[in-house]
């Protein structure tokens, strides 16, 4: 069986930042705070009371993991949380694609 590479914060950032920083219309973010504030804007807009956009429905969930791994100070935990909010991020990149298809 293949090891399971675990997700970093600061991996976790720079793999989505720029898209979700586009749906929310800010700056990346840099701290996993800022991240998960325009995620949870992204999540919004990208769901069926903004564009509704299949798959979109996931993202409430990565906020929810996301913002445990902020209050969290056991760092194991946070690894954890932070890993399983990355499974419902996945297919981000093509949410916004087809987000930035429809803005144009």
């Amino acid at each position: 069986m293949p090891a399971t590479k675990m997700i970093t914060v600061e991996r976790l950032i720079a793999e989505y930042a720029d898209g979700i920083a586009f749906v929310a219309e800010q700056e990346p973010a840099t701290t996993l705070v800022g991240f998960n504030t325009q995620l949870d804007t992204a999540a919004e807009r990208l769901g069926k009371t903004w564009a509704d956009i299949d798959g979109a429905e996931e993202l409430p969930t990565a906020v929810t993991y996301l913002a445990d791994a902020i209050e969290t100070t056991d760092d194991a935990e946070r690894n954890v949380l932070v890993n399983r909010a990355a499974t419902y991020l996945t297919n981000i990149h093509d949410l916004v694609e087809e987000y930035r298809e429809m803005s144009a």
